[in-house]
């Protein structure tokens, strides 16, 4: 048992066993040596005593070899008790070693030991060929041993010291047992046996185990990247070396970048939401509003409470906190006002002279050549499932007055923006810690959007005819409510895009139900047979869109060779994918064996999405001006759809889209069209400026006007996300010494500078967009730093993709359904005419064939 828990009874058993052993091989020492077994040596006749120090040298290696054996399997955060044991045991063998060396052989005197001519000139035994670094390396190790027996393994200072001399010991013993010219065969052999030993145990060890980040390997390997950063940044490196840097840095991310909001008091227990009690069936279901996803924390990342909810506080517990956003950066760092007042500079300024698109056509945005506009409403689909501020505070509710700058057309010459709601589990001004703020959705990855967060919302998407599906109508469409929007999670700021995809994986959904009742038959006499076929279908539907995030849409954006590798690998394992599927996990390494099915781990935080990881995914350069739909026989264009317009004969996209579009054409021409168009750049001057002048809605009922450039901008001020030059610091970037340096465009350049003054009061949002991004990238390497970080996070924290990521769980059927399918085949399933385009398509994220140059 290397990792398992061990009760005090079994460590007394190891202990004693070891114990036994060391006595047992030092009686054997001595008595071979009394029994004078090694008469002579090298042709060299020996003396009783200089058989003893021979014998007990072997002894120690003999003990030493599982001491490093077991040191290469231990963890930090495990007891490691025959480590302890055996380092011990061959350091005592060591000591009496060196007694019967210096005491028995050289007689006790220590200046002969360093002298080697008078040893050689007396024809003296007392051959020492380094006594320095003998000596050296038994005071060390008797330092190591002392901690080993007062301090925890998990003290990285201790735990790096601790493989530096488990390093040198090896380098000694192997230097006078495998390559010393006077070392017999036995002595030779010994040393071969050890280095054979730990060699295999260290290859198994980087196979077959998680790495630990306090190990001396880890740290090494962490400190040569940050090193040859300073000279060369991670995406000019050749493909291996990029991709052994993406893993140092993520390390990097995970020990400096993750900071939990859960420990701040609650000071408003009303606001706390309160634990359900525990059910039997939350072993193998996801909750809708998130909690018992880690059982030990059940609130963790859960949704948190509606103002509207009723609640008197009875339930509130001190580990009821998960809903904060925690935060990238350390505590200390969340300042709003650390780089300038939150409106200093005006950020309407910064959304009409750097954000705007320079016109109002149809042709005026810059478009990204790689990506369709599937790609672009995917990621709003995502981020619907992660993350959502709720409702901000009313507009009488103290809203920010930004300044407008001279000349701005803003109607009645004044714009308010609502502030962000406050966090309901504390009072203002507490003084308790830095401000913040909770998300209305789950943290999780479980596919909110369109499952709802609560029982309630759930309850309303149902079909009612049973067989687990989510309810639709008769054109297999998502149902209406009497506002004219789609029934289904979350339709906040909704359009095409989004009603497109709610559609797709709805439809999904239901077709996985059918394949589990093909599966399962006998499923249909279950009494639950309902909840049974749509708990499974949830789970296989949520695992398939982050599949699809992983393996699809992320290397459509990020078409760096390192990231491909490495993003394919976060799944499948660098051992790819026919390994993981005919062979299962050979490796609890998820480096090897892909991140689904390996052990659960929170890196030292209680999981939640974070303000940082909000800001970097601020991408609406993304949305075009507006959208033509195209028809998928023949390429025809069609009628042209508005995001915005004043115009009553325009048609809009927003509520009613489906249906307003699907009187201009079917929804396989729809789809068709999201694969063909281009978005636009994430970059400056390409944000669209129809969302500049954005009516606010609240369902289909329109609420206010606002320009969410100057929105993103103010929120990132206003939840204290550092700007972009203290970012970049945090996460271990340089900072930025000019403008020049920010941008390679003299003229955005120059801008920059009138707006900004200086470097430092850049936002982020506007450094990002302004830095070029690395070779392949659809956004800056700043803003991947953040990505790195909790896209791995998201799945390794969420149990329903490590420890539960079983056939137990999904059902054997399910987790095939998982592994052979990605976007392209979802969209084949639903729109078998779509076909032939997608066979031409190597990611249903890319630009598609157009039609028009030869149909399908």
């Amino acid at each position: 048992m290397l990792h398992g828990k061990e009760t005090p009874t079994q460590r007394r058993a190891r202990y004693v066993f070891v114990a036994l052993l060391f006595l047992v091989l030092m009686a054997l020492a001595h008595g071979a040596a009394q029994l004078n077994l090694m008469p002579v040596r090298n042709g060299i006749a020996t003396s009783i005593n200089l058989q003893r120090a021979i014998f007990t040298i072997w002894v120690t290696i003999i003990l030493l070899t599982p001491a490093l054996a077991f040191h290469v399997f231990s963890r930090s955060d495990a007891s490691n008790t025959y480590w302890r044991a055996f380092w011990t045991s061959a350091y005592l063998a060591l000591l009496t070693h060196f007694y019967w060396a210096i005491s028995g052989v050289c007689g006790g005197d220590f200046a002969l030991i360093f002298d080697q001519a008078r040893q050689v000139a007396t024809k003296s035994e007392c051959i020492v060929e380094a006594p320095k670094p003998d000596f050296l390396l038994a005071a060390w190790w008797g330092f190591d041993v002392l901690l080993a027996w007062l301090l925890t393994d998990n003290v990285k200072w201790v735990r790096v010291q601790r493989g530096a001399v488990h390093l040198f010991a090896f380098v000694m013993f192997f230097g006078a047992f495998v390559t010393a010219e006077r070392a017999g065969i036995a002595t030779h052999l010994l040393g071969i046996a050890m280095t054979l030993i730990v060699a295999a145990c260290l290859a198994a060890r980087v196979i077959l185990r998680e790495s630990d980040p306090k190990s001396l390997m880890m740290v090494l390997y962490v400190k040569s990247f940050e090193l040859l950063n300073l000279l060369v940044p991670w995406h000019k490196l050749p493909t291996f070396l990029g991709l052994l840097n993406i893993l140092a840095l993520r390390e990097v991310l995970h020990a400096k970048n993750l900071h939990d909001t859960s420990g701040i008091p609650v000071t408003e227990p009303k606001g706390v939401r309160p634990t359900v009690a525990f059910d039997l069936c939350y072993r193998a279901e996801r909750q809708e509003d998130g909690q018992y996803n880690d059982r030990a924390n059940p609130t963790m990342g859960n949704a948190s409470l509606n103002p509207d909810d009723p609640f008197d506080g009875s339930a509130f517990t001190k580990s009821n906190r998960g809903a904060r956003f925690g935060r990238n950066i350390p505590l200390s760092e969340v300042d709003p006002v650390r780089d300038g007042a939150l409106l200093d500079p005006s950020p309407r300024l910064v959304s009409n002279r750097l954000l705007a698109r320079p016109g109002d056509g149809s042709n005026d945005y810059v478009p990204v050549q790689s990506l369709n506009l599937l790609a672009a409403a995917w990621i709003q689909f995502q981020v619907h499932d992660w993350f959502n501020h709720g409702a901000p505070r009313l507009i009488t509710d103290d809203p920010f007055d930004v300044p407008l700058p001279p000349g701005d057309s803003w109607p009645d010459g004044k714009m308010l923006v609502r502030r962000t709601r406050a966090d309901p589990t504390r009072k203002s001004n507490d003084g308790a810690g830095p401000e913040t703020f909770v998300n209305a959705e789950t943290h999780w990855w479980d596919g909110s959007q369109i499952y709802g967060d609560s029982h309630q919302a759930l309850a309303r998407l149902r079909a009612k005819d049973g067989d687990g599906k989510l309810a639709v109508d008769e054109n297999d469409l998502i149902r209406l409510d009497p506002d004219g929007i789609e029934k289904t999670g979350l339709t906040a700021n909704w359009w095409l895009g989004l009603s497109l995809l709610h559609n797709i994986f709805t439809r999904e959904h239901n077709a996985i139900c059918d394949h589990l009742i093909e599966a399962f038959p006998e499923w249909r006499r279950l009494p639950d047979a309902d909840a049974q076929v749509f708990r499974v279908a949830r789970l296989v539907n949520g695992a398939l869109m982050a599949k699809i995030h992983t393996l699809d849409w992320t290397p459509a954006i990020l078409q760096h060779p390192a990231v491909q590798i490495g993003m394919n690998a976060s799944w499948w394992g660098l051992l790819q994918e026919p390994v993981k599927k005919y062979l299962g996990r050979i490796s609890a390494n998820e480096v090897f064996s892909g991140i689904p099915g390996s052990a659960t781990n929170h890196y030292g935080a209680d999981y939640c999405l974070t303000e940082e990881f909000t800001a970097v995914y601020r991408l609406h350069p993304l949305l075009p001006n507006d959208i033509q739909i195209v028809s998928a026989s023949d390429g025809r264009r069609g009628r042209v759809l508005k995001f915005e317009s004043d115009d009553p004969n325009d048609l809009i996209i927003g509520p009613n889209a489906m249906r307003n579009a699907l009187r201009h054409g079917s929804l396989i021409d729809i789809v068709y069209t999201f694969g063909l168009q281009m978005p636009g750049a994430v970059q400056l001057r390409n944000f669209p400026n129809w969302m500049r002048r954005l009516h606010r809605r609240n369902g289909a009922r329109e609420e206010e006007l606002i320009d969410l450039a100057t929105v993103d901008i103010l929120r990132d001020r206003e939840r204290g996300v550092p700007r972009y030059n203290r970012f970049r610091e945090l996460l271990h970037l340089p900072r930025v010494r000019s403008f020049e340096q920010m941008t390679t465009d003299p003229e955005l350049a120059r801008v920059l500078k009138e707006v900004y003054g200086h470097p430092d009061k850049v936002d982020l949002m506007v450094g990002m967009y302004a830095e070029t991004p690395p070779e392949g990238f659809g956004f800056s390497d700043t803003a991947f730093r953040v990505f790195l970080l909790m896209a791995s996070r998201r799945l390794k924290s969420d149990r329903f993709f490590t420890d539960d990521y079983t056939p137990a769980v999904y059902t054997k059927a399910g987790i095939e359904w998982i592994e052979n399918n990605n976007m392209s085949s979802v969209l084949q399933r639903h729109f078998p005419e779509l076909t032939p385009v997608l066979q031409r398509t190597t990611n249903a994220f890319a630009p598609w064939p157009d039609t028009a140059e030869g149909g399908i």
